[in-house]
């Protein structure tokens, strides 16, 4: 018989002051956004005074044309679509075929998938750029700074965990479904577009949130590729550029990551059902 807790109360209260901590940040973004610079200096923990305080801020992010944020705020929804797009794509056909397909070579290839998710990325960023660069030598593409760098960069990092978070999904899916498939006559393609992929709607939701919070507020890898100056930038990018040498302002720098946080906010509560399910449901066979 398995024993009960003691002391529910008090696990409750930990648990209360847990998610406190955790929202503690948010709270803080939230009513420095709505002050202006000299009020966040003088009380950066206080209530703000007046709640439209947050309307001039973000008028003032949106009509900035030195840091042009809704140029940035286009680019990262074009980077992280596309990107999640090619993630998503690539990575449930590709897990698919590693698990239908029982060979030591795909053993061996989804286990190269594993072991890349426990490289950091540090070591490996600038090896990336100097493949970027021999690249268009030799073949003219450019890849450094423009948007297609940016995206195959991105599936490149992404497809590890993914592939390995629909690997565990799709073994739960009867083979029985697709030999019922390939008797009534329809092809692989046909096979995995009709059959396979609406099952995978919790997993590709799961791996949609997963890899979309990690590039919607991604800076290192943007600065390296896209660099500064460039034309193209993503939010954090645009953000960093609120902190200068000498001076930060800390009302705007509150503002534009609270107008950051509200589209990857939204897409999480559009997805939470699902991220749990599509999570666990690779665990039971």
């Amino acid at each position: 018989m398995k024993k009960s807790f003691k002391h529910p109360i008090a696990l409750e209260i930990v648990t209360a002051l847990i998610f406190l901590a955790f929202l503690f940040p948010f709270f803080i973004v939230l009513i420095n956004s709505a002050k202006d610079a000299f009020q966040i200096t003088v009380d950066p923990l206080g209530m703000p005074q007046s709640w439209s305080q947050i309307a001039v801020n973000f008028g003032k992010i949106w009509s900035n044309t030195n840091i042009r944020y809704p140029q940035s705020f286009m680019s990262s929804i074009i980077i992280t679509s596309l990107s999640l797009v090619a993630i998503t794509v690539l990575s449930s056909q590709a897990a698919w075929v590693l698990v239908r397909t029982k060979t030591k070579l795909s053993n061996a290839i989804f286990l190269l998938f594993v072991a890349a998710m426990v490289i950091p990325f540090q070591i490996v960023m600038f090896p990336l750029l100097s493949w970027f660069r021999s690249i268009f030598m030799v073949t003219g593409i450019r890849l450094l700074r423009t948007y297609f760098g940016m995206i195959l960069a991105y599936v490149g990092f992404g497809c590890s965990l993914s592939v390995f978070l629909y690997h565990g999904f799709i073994k739960s899916i009867p083979f029985e479904l697709e030999e019922a498939a390939k008797i009534d006559g329809c092809s692989r393609f046909q096979t995995f577009y009709i059959i396979i992929s609406p099952i995978l709607r919790p997993i590709h939701a799961t791996v949609v949130v997963l890899n979309g919070i990690w590039i919607w507020n991604d800076y290192l890898l943007p600065l390296l590729v896209l660099g500064v100056g460039n034309r193209i930038q993503t939010i954090p990018l645009a953000v960093a550029n609120f902190a200068g040498a000498y001076v930060k302002q800390w009302d705007l720098i509150m503002t534009a990551i609270l107008m950051a946080m509200i589209p990857i906010v939204v897409l999480f509560l559009a997805a939470q059902k699902h991220i749990i399910k599509g999570m666990v449901a690779g665990s039971i066979k």
